[in-house]
């Protein structure tokens, strides 16, 4: 296995009397995309925070890269880069010469008109960060995040702006990201996001981890379980019933809806053409992380 690259314990974090992060505890292997995951105001943003060194923990112990980013934050922003929720840029300041201007900090020689390309970014080298749309600054600002090559990378909010096409972009190029060694730690409210990129994830809910592990594993245990849906002018369906993993079928018609776990959509298919019947509309609904979510917490994410 890995080894942790971010060990975090009991981290706490208050601001008066209000308790924004209440002694979570979590590691970040080397090489994975890990999410933090939950709505606006969870707690997100103000751990990843602390964990760079912009914000000092009221409690706990964190470890990054060997380093207490409350002690050796100088130290550590060599190695780490940062896309935070809310930057800004001076409105004059031009895209190349942002990129320029980062590169130039960095402890390596770094390509940043590679970088610039990349990210979709050099036919707007000359326009200035003011002029720039919502979704080409967000842009800049990951390619300035990246800019040092660093061994981590914070990136919060990342997508936010991003049109649909420019978000599945993002998405190809963090996982080229990732396979070059880097290891991300997310912060996002996007559940397919995090379904689709993250390795593993914490999801975060009133400054506390409610549920920690892969996408998949969460979902796997959700007990909603699995929806195979269908329709058929065959009366006789029930000998779906007594296939595995199902746990109930139910008819309206001829829609047929079939209830169950694990591996039961191949189950049911096979089933269902050793009887002759071949739906061309055979469907599955699967729990999702929003399901997950509200189990958990007795609210959605948009709550």
């Amino acid at each position: 296995m890995p080894q942790a690259v971010i060990a975090v314990e009991n981290l706490r974090k208050t601001y008066g009397s209000v308790v924004a992060v209440d002694d979570i505890s979590f590691d970040v292997r080397e090489g994975e995309i890990f999410g933090l995951l939950g709505p606006n105001g969870a707690g997100k943003t103000t751990a990843v925070e602390c964990l760079q060194g912009l914000r000092k923990r009221d409690g706990g112990a964190v470890r990054v890269l060997d380093l207490d980013p409350r002690t050796d934050a100088a130290d550590l922003r060599r190695s780490i880069g940062s896309q935070l929720q809310q930057s800004a840029l001076p409105d004059r300041m031009r895209v190349w010469e942002a990129l320029d201007l980062f590169a130039s900090f960095s402890p390596r020689v770094v390509d940043w008109r590679a970088l610039m390309a990349a990210w979709g970014l050099d036919s707007l080298a000359r326009r200035s960060y003011g002029n720039l749309s919502g979704g080409q600054r967000q842009r800049l600002l990951i390619a300035l995040a990246l800019v040092n090559e660093p061994r981590v990378v914070f990136l919060d909010e990342m997508t936010t702006g991003l049109d649909p096409a420019a978000r599945l972009t993002t998405w190809d190029l963090i996982r080229e990201v990732r396979d070059r060694g880097c290891t991300i730690v997310l912060v996002t409210h996007f559940m397919e996001e995090a379904e689709r990129l993250c390795d593993r994830v914490a999801i975060v809910d009133a400054g506390r981890i409610v549920a920690a592990g892969s996408p998949q594993d969460l979902i796997a245990a959700e007990p909603s379980g699995v929806r195979v849906q269908f329709s058929t002018s065959v009366a006789d369906v029930a000998f779906l019933e007594k296939v595995a993993h199902v746990t109930a079928v139910k008819r309206d018609g001829d829609q047929v809806e079939v209830d169950g776990s694990g591996p039961v959509l191949a189950l049911v298919a096979a089933a269902l053409v050793e009887h002759g019947i071949v739906p061309d509309d055979l469907r599955v609904e699967r729990p999702t992380l929003e399901q997950v979510f509200l189990r958990l917490t007795g609210h959605s994410m948009r709550d």
